[in-house]
Parts: C-alpha cells; sequence; structure tokens
C-alpha cells in the first residue's frame, strides 16, 4: 500500500488486498466464541457511575476466558472487599459472598443471556444466591450508607 503514489489514499488493488487478507485471518484466527456478547454484556454498565473492583486472588483464574466449578475469589475496590465462593450445583452454581465492611448493601449477580438475580448482604456482609446459570457473570454491589456508591466486579465465565 504505497499511499504517497495514489492521491487520495489506497487504491483498488490495496483495497482487494486488505479484504483477502481480513478473509484469511478470520478463517486462520477468528475472534473467540461469544467474543461479541461478552463485550456487549460489559458494556450494559457503560452508563452507570460504578467503581470497578480488581482481582484480589485469582488462583485459578487468567482472565474473562477461564471457567470456574468452584473456588474462592476476592475483589478489592478502594474500601470494599468482596469475596464470593463458588460451589457447582448441577449445571447452576451457587455463591456464598461476604461484604467487607459488612453491611445490608444490595447485592445483584448479572449473568450474560440469562438476566440478574437479586438479593440483601445480612448485617454481617454474608450474601448467599443458588441456581445461578453458567455463563459470564458480573457482581454488582450497591452500598448502603451516605453517598451511595455502586462497585462491579470484572466479568469472569462461571
Amino acid at each position: 500500500m504505497n499511499e504517497a503514489l495514489v492521491p487520495g489514499g489506497a487504491d483498488h488493488d490495496d483495497e482487494v488486498l486488505l479484504a483477502d487478507l481480513g478473509r484469511i485471518i478470520d478463517l486462520v484466527d477468528p475472534p473467540p466464541v461469544g467474543l461479541v456478547d461478552r463485550v456487549q454484556f460489559a458494556l450494559e454498565l457503560e452508563n452507570l457511575d460504578v467503581e470497578v473492583a480488581r482481582w484480589e486472588r485469582a488462583s485459578q483464574l487468567a482472565g474473562v476466558r477461564s471457567s470456574v466449578d468452584q473456588g474462592t475469589i476476592t475483589f478489592t475496590v478502594s474500601d470494599l472487599t468482596v469475596m464470593i465462593n463458588l460451589t457447582k450445583t448441577g449445571l447452576c452454581h451457587r455463591i456464598d459472598g461476604w461484604l467487607v465492611p459488612a453491611g445490608r448493601h444490595s447485592v445483584e449477580v448479572r449473568v450474560a443471556e440469562h438476566g440478574s438475580s437479586r438479593t440483601e448482604a445480612d448485617e454481617g456482609g454474608r450474601f448467599v444466591l443458588d441456581n445461578v446459570p453458567r455463563g459470564t457473570t458480573q457482581i454488582v454491589i450497591s452500598v448502603a450508607g451516605v453517598g451511595r456508591r455502586t462497585v462491579v466486579t470484572p466479568a469472569v465465565v462461571l
């Protein structure tokens, strides 16, 4: 593609070559299955004023493509820690969770293509959600108190 020789940019041969290259890349190294759905799922929260937690410990996880059957995951953001324990129950998971500092915070578990489940943590910060379907999942916590705020975990595939 020698744009210096063609006024206004690429010529027809360059466009054909780029189109062929695009088809070869799609054939040899296509994007992961479900990538578009996972990106759209994550962007649904884009218009909310949220703080994004980060993984504190993720020994079994290596990113959004990871699959978890059971284990403990801890997320942190400024002054909030979210720890969840996953237990596989048939085709679903049970999520036992704890929030620190403890309090009656609202907890929503979003699963792509399955909607969401809501519960409230008790005074000790503990919450439980049964029958959480497999899929790309995020946890959204509405922290109670002065200056209500929303914290969201990164998306993981359960």
